[in-house]
């Protein structure tokens, strides 16, 4: 048996988590069993416990989708030893233990702690797909990230300066742009005192934003396209406003301007190989310091639904950890 925490019926995570014993996922044969030491929480792990994220499963379900931990039982077509360290994106992984599949797991950088894994893999595999590959960022092409004080914000700030580019960033509040700064952001603006699209024309000298890094959808969006410079590229990769946007195809048509979608889930199934070799490049970066996950803070596994609260709240900055089970739990 092992700990989990479980989603019964759709619902608010403060109303329907629920923690308690459950069987041990089976590893196929081309997976592996890992032993839970750190899980990465993602806004949309939210949206799924209240049914509104694009992929549902069947209930009931184990919430969590990354995790990193050790490999306690290996598939005999699984790379992966008993042992191994390793980090993996899957389903269920709120629970002691894990089903690994070997599509989107990967062996933790030696130097990685479990927690630093945890928060890596997702937010920068999306960040370097959609700003090397579909938005072909440029070195010394100006980007602008949105919500940049957070997970997949703070990854973007990072990949982006890793590729030679410019990068500003807005965030909500003062501290928030300290993280954007710290993270690499040029120019940081507080989206609730100034206009972005303002700063962005000043520090670019009328030109506007290259490319534009948007995970938040609504207004922002189509704000966003006021300030996007010539041939320039928005790449939108979610809608935490709630709000999904339209488009006024006449200012992208005036613009030359591309609007790109990237929801990286697709690619386990497209195209996996488009993973593996991001990772490559992910660690090598980590490697010679110039990519590091921003952690606001590690959660107790039993305080799964305050983790989740400081993101739904939108008190977190960067990734927020729950910790696994503690042995023997």
């Amino acid at each position: 048996m092992m700990l989990a925490w479980q989603i019964p019926q759709y619902g608010k995570f403060e109303e329907v988590l629920n923690l308690a014993s459950f069987g041990l996922p089976d590893a196929t044969s081309n997976s592996a069993l890992i032993r839970v030491e750190a899980v990465g929480l993602n806004f949309l792990d939210i949206l799924a416990i209240a049914g509104k994220y694009q992929e549902k499963g069947p209930l009931p379900f184990i919430p969590g989708i990354e995790a990193a931990g050790r490999v306690v039982e290996s598939g005999p077509e699984s790379p992966f030893a008993i042992g191994d360290k390793v980090m993996t994106i899957g389903n269920a992984a709120c629970a002691e233990y894990m089903a690994a599949g070997s599509k989107t797991t990967f062996f933790i950088p030696g130097g990685m702690s479990y927690e630093e894994a945890a928060a890596f893999q997702l937010i920068y595999q999306t960040a370097h797909v959609a700003l090397a590959h579909r938005a072909m960022l440029k070195a010394d092409e100006w980007l602008l990230v949105h919500a940049g004080a957070g997970g997949v914000g703070t990854a973007a700030i990072q990949v982006g300066r890793a590729l030679g580019a410019r990068v500003a960033a807005t965030a909500g509040s003062d501290k928030k742009l300290d993280t954007c700064r710290r993270a690499g952001a040029e120019l940081a603006i507080n989206y609730r005192k100034t206009n972005f699209c303002q700063s962005i024309r000043e520090i670019t000298d009328g030109r506007g934003a290259d490319v534009i890094f948007d995970p938040v959808g609504g207004d922002v969006f189509e704000e966003s396209t006021k300030c996007t410079a010539f041939e320039g590229r928005i790449i939108t990769i979610g809608y935490a406003s709630g709000q999904i946007p339209s488009i006024a195809l006449n200012r992208i048509l005036l613009k030359n301007m591309d609007v790109i979608g990237l929801f990286w889930g697709n690619y386990r199934q497209y195209a996996p190989q488009r993973i593996r070799q991001t990772q490559a490049q992910l660690n090598h970066l980590w490697r010679t310091g110039k990519i590091k996950p921003v952690i606001f803070h590690q959660f107790a596994f039993e305080d799964l639904p305050e983790a989740l609260a400081a993101l739904a709240g939108r008190q977190s900055f960067g990734k927020v950890v729950l910790k696994g089970p503690p042995a023997n739990s």
